[in-house]
């Protein structure tokens, strides 16, 4: 006699899901699960951790996207001597919304020894209220917050999302994501989605829910200046034959004032403020949430917000500048002068044209003997319009997840590689970010704080949950 089935397991309502996206943060679930992964030590800016950054995808992720069902494939760079790509796809219905999340699981050098007494990179730490730990923030507690949400709303809907879902994770975003561009272009059809929501860089303030629709992009290059083959005694030579760290620096300073307003007026949005974006940012307040930096107000674009500066124009920042042995001085003049910079630009500016622009300025202004070397795009800017649907219909989800609201920039201050999947796949781009700007990403100390990280949790339960809801812009 046939056995009797079981019958199906009713749908748990919306509230279901946030709660048990809330429990998974309150139980010590996201601390346990981040903790693992700090502890692997991916880092792609030292050499010697090329397994480290393999033992990442191999044993961190891909055992657990398997457990949520996951088809899942491990790839080699396109590029030689870069981290391995992961893909991942869990596909219900075709005639459902399919959304892309993005991560990476690399991270920037650990700097061991210039970490606070007591923490130490490649351990997750809590002290003083913040989850400390290489990688915290920039990106794996970020990705991890993202994929422990799916965890919830599939046990919350009996084991089915109700939408289509695929995963790129990457091992080399923190080396400009070399390789990235090409393996999108030739996975393309496989990659093929309606949105891009993935998670990185920090949120305009700690307490504040955000979405960017973008990222300024990096420009890269080095200026030069080599007067003589080696040093000259600085009691003979002093005062006769031309100090090049005192030429570049001058040089600098045409470029830039003394309260950081950029010279180089090329440089620059060609129109200015774009009234789209000064109009999202209205009434947005950026805050530092940290003791590593401070939001000056007399330094940068005079008439711009602090929201403007950083969300809606472009910077010049000197990298690292160097003469002689600093290290070591001797009593010479030294022979040459070195400065690597960074112009964070946005999508209203040409990155083609700013060689030639610095050239110009550089000769114009008395330095034609001032080289400029390495020059050439780091990261593409990106921007989704920020009255986009699919920006709307995300905002709308997490402020109904959150109770609060949350602000919409039109680009995130830092780079990402949105650019590859606009170009490649089309793709209208939403970036929730769930670190702040204190976080000490890149830096000795970084870390997470957990307020940001169960909102994040919970926003992502929300939206995952709604995906599988009518409603959506796809």
């Amino acid at each position: 006699m046939d056995q009797p089935q079981a019958a199906p397991r009713a749908e748990a309502p919306r509230t279901e899901a946030l709660a048990r996206a809330a429990a998974l943060f309150d139980e010590g679930t996201l601390k346990s699960r981040l903790a693992a992964l700090v502890e692997i030590p991916s880092t792609a800016q030292e050499p010697g951790f090329e397994a480290e950054l393999r033992r990442y995808l191999e044993e961190g992720i891909r055992p657990w996207l398997e457990r949520m069902g996951f088809a899942v494939t491990q790839h080699p760079n396109p590029r030689e001597g870069f981290g391995p790509i992961l893909t991942a796809a869990r596909i219900e219905d075709p005639a459902r919304p399919t959304v892309l999340l993005y991560g990476h699981g690399d991270t920037v050098r650990g700097l061991d020894d210039q970490w606070s007494e007591g923490l130490v990179p490649w351990r997750l730490t809590e002290r003083d209220g913040r989850w400390y730990g290489r990688g915290t923030a920039d990106n794996k507690g970020q990705h991890v917050i993202n994929l422990l949400a799916l965890e919830a709303v599939l046990a919350a809907r009996g084991g089915r999302l109700g939408f289509n879902i695929k995963l790129v994770l990457e091992m080399a975003e923190e080396r400009g994501s070399a390789g990235l561009r090409e393996f999108v272009a030739a996975h393309a059809d496989e990659l093929a989605a309606d949105v891009l929501i993935a998670s990185d860089g920090p949120r305009v303030a700690p307490a504040v829910p955000t979405i960017a629709t973008g990222t300024r992009g990096i420009y890269r290059f080095d200026l030069v200046l080599k007067l003589r083959a080696g040093g000259v005694h600085s009691g003979h030579w002093g005062g006769l034959t031309t100090d090049p760290a005192i030429v570049l620096s001058h040089a600098i300073g045409s470029m830039v004032d003394r309260h950081g307003k950029i010279l180089v007026r090329d440089l620059l949005p060609r129109n200015g403020v774009p009234a789209a974006v000064r109009g999202v940012l209205q009434g947005c307040e950026v805050e530092a949430g940290g003791e590593a930096a401070t939001i000056d107000p007399d330094w940068g674009e005079p008439g711009l917000t602090a929201a403007e500066k950083i969300y809606g124009w472009n910077s010049l920042i000197v990298l690292a500048m160097l003469s002689g042995r600093p290290e070591n001085p001797v009593n010479a003049v030294a022979p040459d002068a070195r400065a690597a910079c960074h112009i964070r630009y946005t999508v209203d500016t040409d990155p083609a044209t700013f060689e030639d622009a610095i050239r110009r300025h550089l000769d114009a202004h008395g330095f034609k003997q001032v080289k400029i070397e390495n020059a050439g795009v780091g990261m593409r800017a990106s921007r989704t319009d920020p009255d986009h649907p699919w920006v709307r219909w995300a905002t709308a989800s997490m402020e109904a997840s959150l109770g609060k609201r949350v602000q919409i920039i039109p680009n995130s201050s830092g780079g990402l590689p949105g650019d590859v999947f606009v170009d490649h796949l089309g793709v209208p781009l939403v970036w929730v970010p769930h670190s702040y700007g204190g976080c000490q990403q890149h830096g000795p100390d970084e870390h997470l704080l957990p307020g940001p990280a169960r909102e994040g949790l919970i926003a992502f339960a929300g939206m995952w949950w709604d995906l599988g809801e009518a409603g959506t812009p796809a």
